[in-house]
């Protein structure tokens, strides 16, 4: 797998019916590794490698949006239990444009957190809004979770 600019972790991959496989320590089984779910796992590692606490992680997050169901990559929860941030994952070879942002953008009118994570492996862009005022400021940096719980 391509080598990103995130953090390395230790992988734990294995072969099954011919198809590589990488653990999920979320969803605690294996799964089939796609080069967006590469990023994934790296990004669920570096999370909470920055003490997001992994019971307050989901992956591929059911979001119903205009009666189509689909799935957010990464949902962070704070300690209230309400979602606070979403991480859309895509492929390295994926561009980071505005579909991407649009499809987060889908996933937050039903999740309304105030913190969007978009990510490729190669680039990450965080984004802050208030969810008062609807006005949004680039981060240069993900929020820490106890961030999160001031939401």
């Amino acid at each position: 797998m391509q080598k990103l600019n995130l953090p390395p972790f230790s992988a734990k991959t294995e072969e099954i019916n011919g198809k590589l496989h990488i653990f999920d320590i979320i969803r605690m089984k294996n799964i089939v590794l796609t080069p967006e779910e590469w990023v994934r796992q790296h990004f669920i590692h570096l999370l909470i490698s920055q003490n997001y606490p992994k019971g307050l992680i989901a992956v591929e997050k059911l979001v119903v949006v205009n009666n189509l169901r689909q799935r957010a990559d990464i949902v962070i929860y704070n300690r209230k239990g309400n979602p606070a941030l979403i991480v859309e994952c895509k492929a390295p070879q994926i561009s980071l444009d505005n579909s991407v942002i649009a499809q987060a953008a889908r996933y937050n009118s039903q999740l309304n957190v105030p913190y969007i994570v978009i990510t490729n492996g190669l680039a990450t862009y965080c984004v802050y809004i208030d969810l008062a005022t609807k006005k949004y400021e680039v981060l240069t940096s993900l929020p820490t979770f106890e961030a999160l719980n001031d939401v």
